[in-house]
């Protein structure tokens, strides 16, 4: 089977200060659906949640993917990387694409061109890129590497593994591999862009 796409949406959004940065509306739906829709034009998808915010699971209602409410989501971005892990085994995929929930000038023509990159380059971990190299999101680890992302704890994603196994970059278009929304201000300085 081909890369699992994860989308990591488990954490609590506690820098928009009372909002969820998830629930944002990009083009009239909340982002977090836009980022799963898109997600799945590219491939198959789970999206990990937290218990503590249910209108995202409402907003991925009747998308036809993988959903999980982590009962560990406090811990950090790890919790979601490792059932990502599982899953993708479970699956017999090739490789585990992690694409933040938070990035909305990802598309699905992006996420295919880190797929097929890795189609062509299937035991290589591979890295989204600003056009000057810069290295950002989504990434991707290939099969090989899911027993190391078992081991993840806390809220360092994948950096250690990644420390170990040098990412491959590849470049997106403009900041698309650079740009998340964490703030209120973050959100109110992009749409001011758009």
């Amino acid at each position: 089977m081909a890369a699992l796409i994860l989308i990591p949406a488990a954490g609590a959004s506690a820098r928009m200060r009372g909002g969820d940065k998830l629930m944002e509306p990009v083009a009239g739906e909340p982002l977090l659906r836009r980022q799963a829709r898109m997600a799945l034009a590219a491939g198959p998808v789970e999206v990990t949640l937290p218990a503590s915010h249910p209108a995202r699971a409402g907003a991925l209602a009747g998308l036809g993917l993988g959903v999980t409410v982590l009962p560990d989501a406090a811990e950090g971005m790890a919790a979601s990387i490792r059932h990502g892990a599982r899953r993708a085994m479970a699956r017999a995929a090739s490789g585990l694409l992690i694409l933040p929930a938070d990035m909305p000038e990802l598309d699905s023509d992006h996420l295919r061109l880190i797929l097929a990159a890795h189609a062509a380059t299937p035991d290589r971990p591979l890295r989204g890129a600003a056009e000057d190299g810069t290295p950002g999101h989504p990434v991707l680890f290939p099969r090989r590497l899911f027993p190391n992302l078992l081991e993840l704890s806390g809220d360092s994603g994948g950096r250690t593994v990644l420390a170990r196994h040098p990412a491959t970059a590849i470049p997106l278009p403009g900041r698309a591999a650079l740009t998340d929304l964490d703030t209120p201000e973050d959100w109110a300085a992009w749409r001011a862009r758009i």
